[in-house]
């Protein structure tokens, strides 16, 4: 039997929404005028700086973003997206599309921009028999893991509850159970995209298919997606929680080695970081580096214990609280993640890492700017690496890990340029030894890095994608791919 979660105004119209024309491009009060316009046109709300609830409204995750958007329409579903998506092509102003508002670019809320907030669009339906879900865009990856727990099912998805499905699936998704279930692209079925013409169009494999390939990876530079069409998997349980060990070239070196090559069952996240003062944490280790290794096993329990063996025997751990959990609770390692923090971030991948890179990032983080920054490593392969590279945009599949260097602070009176200056110099000790970036990862570092994320013959494809759906560029507040010309 179907069950139908829904939260939120949940649309199926494959036919263009009706709305009033508006004209070619305009500016100033013309522009002013239309936007009153598509005020009365909306069922949800839209801010202006003039509105109560506006500075509420363009708030994010970033503490550094104080942007001030030309107006933030509050979408309620499909026809207020593509009525924004109308109004900014009639006025030229430029469209900025908010889903969780993680950004680490910081897109989701831009200076005089149109923003497109998705964030209340978080219809769910799941359906057991057939294990697939149907979620908005708006929907986090905690508001689906609840529910589909419910039924035994999870999909793997980004390591931050109040991350959304949006920004996350577009551009791939690396998340708890990437070894053993890919990307969150390698389960996504269908989608429904508003295209820069303003028009709501279905996707698939079968449906319109090289749209579908650019979506999935290629980032928002094809249109809004407002609905996604998932594949669940079954997971009952997990034996999931946080391995803290004494953070050492040891440690590190024998968490990479074994993380890419430990059955597919068994996906990890390493941080090097200080412990934090959690209840878990032996007073005497609180403020001390440590190896925190958050685990995801999607196995039978008595296997992943024998799976984790080789981890907790690489030191004498400061802290273990894995345990069998339901899915969701995965959530809890994690949950710091989704407070308001300032960041700056440079990230790649790599096969190998040497001995002088890992001894670098423990002097990098004992001189860190801020006792909340972190070197994160995902060890990848399994799942992840049994797609073709050139199945879906995201084409960075062979590879054995992924490596982060990631600034992190809570204070907004603190200076931003100290802490980028510290993961620019840790990262200069760090990028000789990888290549390529995963997209989401990426603040604004420029076309190069841009072409970091895509092979040639991806960036290429994708340019002709947009050269399609979007010769104009409309969908241009993003890792931008510019059209075939």
């Amino acid at each position: 039997m179907t069950v139908v979660v829904i939260t939120a105004t949940h649309e199926h119209k494959e036919t263009m929404m009706t709305f009033a024309t508006l004209p070619t491009q305009t500016t100033g009060a013309d522009a002013g005028t239309q936007i009153d316009e598509l005020r009365r046109q909306l069922t949800g709300e839209l801010f202006t700086p003039s509105s109560p609830g506006y500075d509420d409204a363009r708030q994010v995750q970033d503490i550094t973003n104080d942007a001030r958007p030309l107006a933030i329409v509050r979408a309620e579903g499909e026809a207020d997206v593509i009525a924004a998506v109308r109004l900014a092509r009639a006025t030229g102003a430029p469209l900025a599309v908010r889903s969780g508002g993680h950004s680490l670019a910081r897109y989701s809320m831009v200076d005089g921009a149109l923003v497109v907030d998705l964030s209340r669009m978080k219809g769910i339906e799941i359906d057991p028999a057939t294990r697939t879900a149907r979620v908005q865009t708006g929907v986090t990856s905690g508001d689906l893991a609840g529910p589909a727990a419910e039924h035994g099912l999870a999909i793997s998805t980004g390591d931050t509850s109040s991350v959304g499905f949006g920004g996350l699936t577009t551009g791939g998704g690396i998340g708890f159970m990437v070894r053993k279930y890919g990307l969150t692209i390698d389960n996504l079925l269908s989608a429904r995209v508003v295209t820069a013409d303003g028009e709501i169009v279905t996707v698939s494999e079968t449906e319109r298919p090289e749209l579908f390939w650019a979506i999935r990876g290629g980032g928002g530079n094809f249109g809004i997606v407002t609905e996604l069409e998932l594949q669940l998997a079954p997971v009952p349980q997990i034996l999931g929680g946080d391995l803290l060990l004494p953070a050492t070239r040891e440690t590190v070196r024998g968490y990479l080695e074994y993380s890419a090559s430990a059955p597919d069952d068994l996906t990890t996240i390493g941080n090097i970081m200080y412990a934090p003062p959690a209840p878990f944490v032996p007073q005497e280790w609180v403020g001390k580096l440590v190896l925190s290794i958050i685990v995801t096993w999607s196995g039978d329990v008595e296997a992943g214990q024998q799976a984790l063996a080789p981890l907790r025997a690489l030191a004498e751990p400061v802290a273990d609280t894995v345990r069998p959990m339901p899915y969701p609770d995965i959530y809890l390692s994690t949950a710091h993640q989704a407070l308001p923090h300032g960041f700056s971030i440079r990230s790649m991948f790599a096969n190998e890492l040497s001995d002088e890179v890992i001894d670098s990032w423990i002097v990098a983080m004992e001189q860190a700017s801020s006792p909340y920054s972190l070197i994160h490593l995902r060890g990848l392969g399994g799942a992840m690496d049994r797609v073709a590279p050139d199945a879906t945009a995201f084409a960075h599949r062979g590879y054995r890990f992924m490596v982060s260097l990631i600034a992190v602070w809570l204070d907004p009176s603190q200076d931003p340029e100290t802490h980028r200056a510290w993961v620019a110099a840790a990262w200069e000790k760090t990028r000789h030894e990888g290549s390529g970036a995963y997209v989401n990862f990426l603040e604004q570092e420029g076309a190069a890095r841009i072409a970091d994320a895509y092979p040639p013959a991806t960036l290429a494809r994708l340019r002709a994608v947009k050269r399609v759906w979007d010769p104009e560029n409309v969908f241009r507040l993003n890792q931008n791919i510019a059209p075939e010309e």
